[in-house]
């Protein structure tokens, strides 16, 4: 037999909560002294406690843990119900770091929210490119969507013997419904071959695009873009409909932090 200190070590509880349980009826000792009061287990109950706990981990409520237990759950099933729950709140997880990661880019965004942002105001020249193309559901699943488009454009170009040329670059249509059309790209030089299945791109001239440039991972980019976009509206100009452009100057794959990309945003 175990003293109630005695279970509540052997079980990770504590006193105060083996005296709730008991007055719930979920966990009644095996005997309690008349005269002293004090409460007794068995060795055979901590199978029960352990039950009870991680039916409560689980999130089942008190009354359901009674049901529950009362049916007498194999190891097996209860096994099963555990590996359920880990695979649900390892998803959860995720779902709530990547939630935190957008905060917090939210947060640095309004932070330099009055910071300056240098621009210039340029002339982007037409260019040849090999392209891939996606689609995005929105503009936080871009990233998802340009990665495996990169390694699908640069396999097939690798595999017609063509060199990649730098600086890569993508470049977006902004949907009405908040879909976004992808684009990832590398240039061709006149006369390049790309290889057959791969689809080759005019990109035309934009006589005036405002451009800045990004400094860090592109996770963080948004930062920037809406910086630019606050530095067009301030100068007097509008974004004239066509692509927005991401130019990759500089991509050391080793030191995100490191990482040059230039903006570019036609305007009229």
């Amino acid at each position: 037999m175990f003293t109630i200190g005695e279970l509540a070590r052997l079980g990770g509880v504590s006193v105060r909560m083996l005296r709730h349980y008991d007055a719930l009826g979920l966990l009644e000792p095996a005997e309690v002294d008349p005269f002293t009061g004090r409460r007794s287990y068995a060795a055979a109950q901590l199978a029960r406690l352990n039950r009870l706990v991680a039916l409560k981990d689980l999130g089942f409520s008190l009354d359901q843990v009674r049901l529950l237990l009362d049916e007498a759950l194999e190891a097996d099933e209860l096994r099963g119900m555990l590996r359920l729950r880990h695979a649900e709140l390892v998803e959860q997880i995720a779902a709530d770091r990547s939630r935190l990661d957008r905060v917090e880019r939210r947060l640095r965004t309004i932070e330099k929210e009055h910071d300056m942002t240098e621009t210039t105001v340029t002339t982007l020249p037409s260019i040849r490119v090999a392209e891939r193309r996606g689609e995005a559901a929105s503009l936080e699943e871009v990233a998802a969507v340009v990665q495996p488009l990169f390694g699908e454009l640069a396999g097939a170009l690798a595999a017609t013997g063509a060199p990649l040329q730098d600086p890569a670059m993508a470049f977006y249509e902004l949907h009405d419904d908040g879909t976004v059309g992808v684009h990832v790209a590398f240039p061709l030089p006149t006369g390049d071959d790309p290889g057959v299945g791969n689809t080759v791109t005019l990109l035309p001239a934009e006589e005036h695009a405002i451009v800045t440039q990004h400094l860090g991972p592109l996770d963080e980019a948004a930062e920037a873009w809406q910086a630019l976009g606050a530095a067009m509206a301030s100068d007097g100009l509008e974004p004239s409909g066509a692509a927005v452009r991401e130019v990759y100057i500089h991509m050391p794959m080793d030191d995100p932090g490191a990482w040059v990309t230039e903006l570019q945003w036609p305007v009229r």
